[in-house]
Order: structure tokens, then sequence, then C-alpha cells
């Protein structure tokens, strides 16, 4: 039988998360009437995640590229191993819940013109996490600087599946033609940004993308904790930056890394008040957005954990 779909996961340095999402994947696999594969890429992890995944009953093979790689580079790998008409991409934090493959298969079934689809994510406590939003550009940022986001700017609301401009790849159903047609996605981007870009192409090429509020998922998402590394806060407004420049003017670029530093210093100022916030996480935010090619992030990081490996 033809595979329909492939379970796409990228894992760095996350084995219990990492068998936490796989035993979540084999609880959906049991349940679906078509076939399935499961791949895991295991981007140079040292906490034994690679022998765990290749152990692990719900695994159909396990990819360990010699060197620490950026997403976009390993989610790309894995779309073209893929034999499934449908790929979900996964981060090793993303723990599906039940039916939600169904979910997201159903919706892309159904729309031919559909290239992606994302599900609703959830943070650990089952609250919803924003997980699909408006493409950013100057205005998106005025409006998020105006606390006016979450009614004009995050799309993933509703109960009913709609179009959105960008959904995150924490758990990202993506039909494989589509990503194929735009040459998947962009390895510039090493981490963050990335389904940005990519779902921006996808819709450049006259593809829709897709939130799926019944498809739900548990994200451990990292950047929410106050212990965030410092690299990934450049990192992020990096890519910010580089998304900017990529697809919109200089003028832009400027105008939105202005305004985003403002918010993150009215965030900032708000947190010496309020408890359980930490001020100096936000105010990281403030200078790695104002100078986003200051600092090292995680693609530097990435590069000095290969040079040890190669000594």
């Amino acid at each position: 039988m033809a595979v329909e779909l492939s379970f796409c996961v990228v894992n760095t340095e996350q084995r219990e998360l990492l068998l936490r999402g796989l035993d979540a994947i084999a609880r959906e696999r049991a349940g679906l009437p078509y076939a399935t594969e499961v791949l895991v890429l295991d981007n140079a992890s040292r906490d034994g995640s690679a022998t765990a995944a290749r152990q692990h009953p719900a695994v159909t093979e396990v990819v360990e590229p010699a060197e620490r790689r950026g997403k976009a580079e390993n989610d790309s790998e894995l779309l073209q191993r893929a034999k499934g008409r449908f790929a979900l991409l996964l981060n090793e934090d993303s723990e599906l819940l039940p039916g939600a493959t169904s979910a997201l298969h159903a919706a892309l079934s159904a729309r031919p013109r559909a290239g992606a689809a994302g599900a609703a994510l959830l943070r650990p406590d089952r609250t919803p996490q924003p997980s699909a939003w408006r493409f950013p550009d100057p205005l998106t940022a005025l409006l998020t600087l105006l606390q006016l986001h979450r009614l004009l700017v995050v799309q993933s609301r509703g109960g009913a599946v709609r179009e959105v401009d960008w959904a995150q790849s924490a758990a990202l159903l993506v039909r494989r033609d589509a990503a194929a047609a735009i040459g998947w996605l962009d390895p510039a981007f090493f981490v963050y940004s990335d389904e940005v870009d990519f779902c921006k192409r996808l819709r450049l090429s006259g593809w829709s993308v897709l939130h799926v509020p019944h498809a739900r998922a548990i994200h451990h998402e990292q950047l929410s904790t106050g212990a965030v590394p410092a690299r990934r806060i450049v990192e992020l407004a990096r890519n910010r930056e580089r998304y900017m420049r990529k697809h919109h003017s200089a003028a832009a670029a400027v105008a939105v890394r202005g305004l985003t530093a403002l918010t993150y210093a009215g965030r900032a100022a708000a947190a010496l008040a309020l408890p359980g916030h930490e001020p100096r996480r936000y105010w990281r935010h403030v200078t790695a957005t104002i100078a986003p090619h200051r600092g090292e992030g995680l693609r530097e990081a990435a590069a000095a954990f290969n040079r040890a490996a190669r000594r």
C-alpha cells in the first residue's frame, strides 16, 4: 500500500520530549485508515536521542546528519525523503492529541489548492497558544505595539477551518507537491521565520494555508519561558529581519525593527510591576531587535558545536 502520510520529526537534544511525541504518533497511527511512516531526523544530539528513536516501535527511519544543522534545512531533507502525499512536520516538543492527524488530513484533502494546514497549539497546561498569524509587516508591528495583535494579527481563532497567512511549523501538515513546487524551505533561515517564509512563498505561488482548530497539539515552546538562552533571542530577531528584507523593502525592515523594539521595551517596563515576569528577558529582545546581526545566534552555536565535534 502506498504511503499516504509521513510523520517528519526533527530533534535536537530533547530525548524525553521526543519519546513523548513518538508515543503520541503511535497512538495516532493506530486509528488511521491509510498507510503512514515515521521519519526522525536527529540533529547531532548527545543525549541518546537517535538510539532511543531507533528503538521506538513507531519509527520507520532515523536520519543522522554528520553535523548539526538548521531547522529549515532539516525539514526540507525530511520532506524530500518522505514517501507520503502529505508530510506532517513536527518539532520534538510537539505532542499530537487524539484525532489531530485525521483533522489535518481531512482539511487538506478537501481543498486541492491548500498547500499546508496547521494545528491549534496548546501550552502544557492545555490553554490555547497562538499558532497562526498575519504576515509580518509594518502594519502588524504597529498593531502589536498598540496591543491590538490578539484581535487583528493572531488568526488562530474560531471553531472552523479557515485560511490564514501563516501557521507555525510545530505541527504543520504539508502537501509535498506544493512544497516541491516552491523549492522546499529556505535554508537561509536557520530557525525561526522559516515557516513564515515558506507560507509566504506558498501564497505567492497560488496555494492557501489553513488553520485547523480541531487538530490540536501540545507545544512545549521554549521561547515562552523565562530561562531563554540569549542566542535563541538573537536568532529570532535575525530571521525576522531576514524575512522583512527578503519580502519587503529595507525601509519596511527598519520600521518593523523600531516598532518591535518599542513593543518589547513596553513589556520590559510592565514586567517590573508584574509578578512572575522577567524584565531582563524582554530587554534582551529589545537589544537583539535593534541590532539583529550582533551577538551569537543558534547558527554560530551550531558551527562551534560542529568544530568541537570534528576536533
